[in-house]
């Protein structure tokens, strides 16, 4: 990974044979992207906090994008967002204005139901989680035990945020666990981005968990390498950055994966927070998604 980080709000490009122009967007002229940007084949983008917070998109995002797919750039989501299924991300992108496939998106709740498909037997699972991560949980092949009376002696235990947890499935997967329950974590962040400031991420259920039943969870989601090479399989050889507002999550992951990160400051990470990351470094530090990519 590159030594130095780059601090794109500083960085000023006075020759135009630094750019390369780059088609039309939106009927006018498009921006020409950053240097940084246009060694890449690939880039890797976080959501929640670096395309949008909440419904809303950060400034810029919809040029950014732009931009990176007339310069015929693939593009890969990868989220630890448990809420949506695939498809609803999907739709969730083009209904602000955002193309995207199915094939582009790779999510915390499609590695878990990967992740659990390869279990030598079919387990019986109680499901922390939206509805989406229940459907994940269920379409890997697992039996699903919630409200039942065999939940406090499930084999596996998936635990992901939503708004739904309460006390109840906590003291049902603390039972679970301590009967010998493998507890899966969709993601470790202690937050992520809101309207309004920042929410209890899965990391803040898990901790909980963990803390009640002296067991370490195993996470599927980022920072595993594993979801970093769900979404490199789609992406084909080439250059990859990884672009996100994380620096455990997004730019940790990157560096298991091998790959550079960048990181934004739309989500949870300061700038001071990321001019002091060491171990992994990031390739560079920019104020939104907008200004990492364009010139």
């Amino acid at each position: 990974m590159t030594g130095v980080a780059t601090d794109l709000a500083s960085v000023q490009t006075t020759e135009r044979g630094d750019l390369r122009a780059v088609g039309i967007i939106h009927g006018s002229l498009a921006m020409a992207l950053s240097p940084l940007i246009d060694a890449y084949d690939h880039v890797l983008l976080d959501l929640d906090g670096c395309v949008w917070v909440a419904d809303g998109l950060t400034s810029g995002a919809r040029e950014a994008l732009g931009a990176l797919r007339s310069a015929g750039k693939s593009l890969c989501f990868i989220t630890n967002d448990a809420l949506l299924t695939c498809e609803e991300y999907v739709r969730k992108l083009w209904s602000l204005g955002l193309q995207a496939s199915l094939e582009e998106v790779v999510t915390v709740g499609a590695a878990i139901q990967f992740f659990l498909a390869q279990r030598a037997a079919r387990a019986s699972a109680f499901v922390i989680g939206a509805p989406a991560i229940v459907r994940h949980v269920v379409d890997s092949g697992q039996r699903v035990v919630n409200g039942t009376a065999e939940a406090a002696r499930a084999e596996v235990v998936v635990v992901a945020a939503h708004e739904g947890f309460d006390f109840a499935q906590l003291r049902t997967a603390t039972r679970a666990v301590l009967g010998g329950a493998e507890m899966i974590a969709a993601g470790l962040d202690a937050t992520y981005p809101a309207a309004g400031g920042p929410w209890p991420g899965t990391g803040a259920l898990v901790a909980a968990l963990q803390t009640a039943t002296e067991r370490t969870a195993r996470n599927v989601g980022k920072p595993d390498r594993q979801i970093f090479q769900a979404a490199l399989d789609r992406l084909g050889p080439g250059r990859t950055l990884m672009v996100g507002d994380r620096l455990d999550s997004d730019l940790g992951g990157a560096a298991a994966a091998g790959l550079d990160g960048a990181i934004v400051l739309t989500g949870v990470t300061s700038r001071e927070q990321a001019q002091a990351a060491e171990d992994p470094r990031p390739v560079a530090i920019a104020e939104t998604l907008h200004a990492l990519v364009t010139a």
